[in-house]
């Protein structure tokens, strides 16, 4: 072997991760037919296959699995890299890549990314939002330092990646004055039969509100599912129903949108977690996140 090419060992660790030559051409935005031919060529000059085909996934070999983990140290001391010449000084600033789930609410993001920007030190934020899967696909190909999450990390993803509880909170519901004037009375018996706003599928707190409208026998009238938080604030905030947040942002709630807290309860906790690929926080960035939020939220640990 005359040497190693290491961008063909990134299209191999690519294809690797993402299970198929398909997914890996829309991860590097290259045509599948330009993967596979670089793939065979990586082959060759190894001298053995790295993959089997089982259906229509590729699976990796012995050898394929033993390149892989060489693969994973290999890029992961490159993102070491990029982060010590990130965090080398000489003027230029903090360079942060966060990327927030869109369940998290927007107020909540802001909540715990401004602790970062009032840092000593220069830094520029660089936010992305977006399904947590992708972001996920994102942080495995080192594209986000860390993301912000309403949930752990996952365990069926092939993403290596730690998760570190930033903290959790009550459970707030808001309204506009018109419909808190109706339904304030009697909480929380007085939500059955109120129209409600629901957080979409995606969101961590949605299964344990129906298990808490379950337990207390409420039944709202769902007028609407939303995936995305601000879009849910928005139609709240015009009185299409009552809607659920997180107690932290309550008065930021109340002063920005005029919305009434109907009540709130202990029974349901939000959480909010900070997921790397790192075991351990090192970012000086990510550890203001980490401190801003025990001053913000109930703090547990990390795991």
């Amino acid at each position: 072997m005359a040497g190693l090419n290491y961008k063909h060992l990134h299209y191999f660790w690519t294809v690797a991760k993402t299970g198929g030559v398909a997914r890996a051409s829309e991860r590097l935005h290259l045509t599948a037919q330009t993967i596979s031919g670089q793939l065979s060529l990586f082959e060759e000059s190894l001298g053995y296959p790295l993959f089997r085909r089982v259906g229509r996934r590729l699976e990796l070999n012995d050898e394929g699995r033993m390149v892989f983990d060489y693969a994973e140290r290999i890029f992961s001391i490159g993102e070491e890299l990029e982060e010590a010449l990130r965090l080398r000084p000489g003027g230029r600033a903090l360079q942060l890549r966060v990327g927030v789930a869109d369940a998290v609410p927007k107020a909540i993001a802001y909540l715990l990314l401004e602790s970062a920007l009032a840092m000593q030190d220069p830094i520029r934020i660089i936010c992305r939002e977006g399904k947590l899967d992708v972001l996920l696909a994102d942080l495995a190909l080192h594209k986000l330092d860390i993301i912000i999450a309403d949930s752990p990390m996952p365990p069926n993803v092939d993403v290596r990646g730690y998760h570190h509880l930033l903290g959790e909170c009550d459970t707030s519901f808001f309204a506009t004055p018109e419909l808190a004037r109706r339904y304030r009375k009697g909480f929380p018996g007085s939500f059955d039969g109120a129209p409600f706003l629901m957080p979409g599928e995606d969101a961590a707190v949605r299964p344990r509100l129906l298990r808490w409208f379950e337990k207390e026998k409420i039944r709202p009238r769902i007028t609407g599912e939303f995936d995305d938080g601000a879009l849910l604030l928005a139609f709240g905030d015009a009185g299409a129903g009552i809607f659920a947040a997180p107690a932290a942002i309550a008065a930021q709630i109340r002063k920005q949108y005029g919305l009434v807290e109907i009540g709130r309860t202990e029974a349901i906790r939000e959480q909010f977690y900070a997921i790397s690929v790192q075991r351990k926080l090192t970012h000086p960035a990510v550890l203001a996140i980490q401190s801003a939020a025990r001053g913000n939220l109930i703090v547990g640990s990390s795991r």
